[in-house]
């Protein structure tokens, strides 16, 4: 999918968890993405809040330009229903990162055809159980894992490879500055 964010849109980027802000804030803190850190609302990556907080807290400014609300989550499902006031004001783009963002260290590893086999449902389980990494899911060991930029937009690029996103749906991948 081509995600097209112009320079002057403000940017809202809500993260599922402390993993997807992790690759996000390493993302934005190497200039790796197709928007800045200035963009951002706050500029920061912002926790998943509910959809009337995030009206109350950021809809009721003013802005010159439409907010793009980039959604960093893994279900396809989970709406994000803003009222009918703000809706002409936002764009909200899902960024999927089905089944859970942990699938790029099974693509760092090369790992993705051994786990597609294995028979493990969750990559987190896969990651803990048989590649013997017991907190993949905290933020702290995701910064030191892909302490290398370039190893974490490799492995972005490796999973969008191995993987094929569904229904024009956006990834990480699209969201990269050099692809």
């Amino acid at each position: 999918m081509k995600v097209k964010i112009s320079e002057s849109n403000p940017i809202a980027c809500i993260c599922e968890g402390g993993a997807e802000t992790a690759i996000m804030d390493i993302l934005l803190d190497n200039d790796l993405l197709i928007f800045k850190r200035e963009q951002l609302l706050e500029e920061s990556v912002l926790p998943r809040t509910s959809v009337k907080e995030f009206e109350r807290r950021y809809l009721r400014m003013a802005f010159d330009q439409k907010i793009i609300i980039l959604r960093v989550i893994d279900s396809r499902g989970e709406e994000f229903n803003l009222s009918k006031a703000y809706r002409c004001q936002v764009e909200v783009i899902n960024v999927i990162t089905a089944p859970e963002i942990e699938m790029l260290i099974i693509a760092s590893q090369k790992k993705y055809d051994e786990y597609k086999r294995s028979g493990v449902k969750k990559p987190s389980d896969y990651c803990k159980n048989v590649l013997g990494i017991k907190n993949v899911k905290s933020p702290k060991y995701i910064k030191e894992y892909f302490s290398n930029p370039k190893c974490l937009v490799d492995s972005i690029k490796e999973y969008n490879r191995v993987h094929k996103q569904k229904n024009n749906e956006a990834s990480l991948y699209d969201l990269l500055k050099d692809k």
